[in-house]
């Protein structure tokens, strides 16, 4: 592959914190950002620092950052790149839910990159549909293994490691490829005082996002119904016949 290390490519997605308290918008199709803390989601932060790792464990390569929504997600990208990625590409488009049109442009943009990897996310916290990665590899015409723990690569390919239900596979596969990264690669590593300053200083393009035909809108969102307030039956073994008679009779689980 001529150089040490390999050029990867990772697609990112900006996310709200998991533990926030969440609101509907008043368009009644979009949750309310007013006081939200937004990040890298962490899926996608798993796949930074994966790309990372294999470059720094090779002494070369380059990793570059892309990410396809509105001006908000530069913030995100610059943490990428003070994480240690070397440039980012900021795909513009208003927020899109259809997963496909997502692919869409990024197959676009990574096409002729000469990428030899392409990591995602597993997922995205927020619509949790894991669609992009897998579409963009068809997009692009190369493999795709999804969710690996563990990814290496050497000699033009990779091996991943896949967990299964109470297993787990190994897989090698040629390069190029997309690969969707899951917990267990490795934390993302917190930005330096220094990499922050470096980021300021790493090239961050911007440029409107080819969706083609968005045919997937949210029309609709609601919060889950509140759950209902419990019951203090009693203290100790004397609240056990209480109990056991609910069980059976109300909530009818035994």
């Amino acid at each position: 592959m001529g150089a040490p290390g390999v050029k990867i490519a990772v697609c990112i997605k900006r996310t709200p914190d998991s533990e926030s308290r969440f609101r509907i918008a008043g368009s009644g199709a979009a949750i309310d950002e007013t006081g939200l803390k937004f990040d890298i989601d962490d899926f996608a932060g798993y796949a930074v620092e994966a790309a990372l790792q294999l470059n720094e464990k090779a002494g070369g390569g380059e990793t570059v950052v892309y990410a396809v929504g509105p001006d908000t997600l530069q913030e995100s990208l610059r943490k990428a790149m003070s994480m240690g990625a070397d440039r980012a590409v900021h795909l513009k488009a208003d927020n899109v839910a259809d997963g496909i049109a997502i692919a869409r442009a990024l197959a676009s943009e990574l096409k002729g990159g000469g990428y030899d990897l392409v990591l995602f996310g597993k997922h995205s916290f927020d619509s949790s549909a894991g669609v992009v990665g897998t579409a963009t590899a068809e997009l692009l015409g190369v493999p795709c293994v999804t969710a690996a723990s563990e990814l290496s690569v050497s000699g033009g390919k990779g091996v991943a490691r896949r967990e299964l239900e109470g297993a787990a596979e190994m897989v090698e596969f040629p390069l190029p490829a997309v690969v969707t990264i899951d917990e267990g690669v490795a934390r993302p590593r917190y930005p330096s005082l220094k990499g922050i300053m470096a980021a300021k200083k790493k090239p961050l393009e911007s440029k409107p996002a080819q969706l083609g035909t968005v045919r997937v809108t949210v029309s609709k969102m609601e919060l889950p119904p509140e759950r209902p307030a419990g019951r203090i039956l009693g203290e100790g073994v004397a609240a056990v016949p209480e109990l056991v008679r609910l069980l059976q009779n109300e909530a009818k689980v035994i």
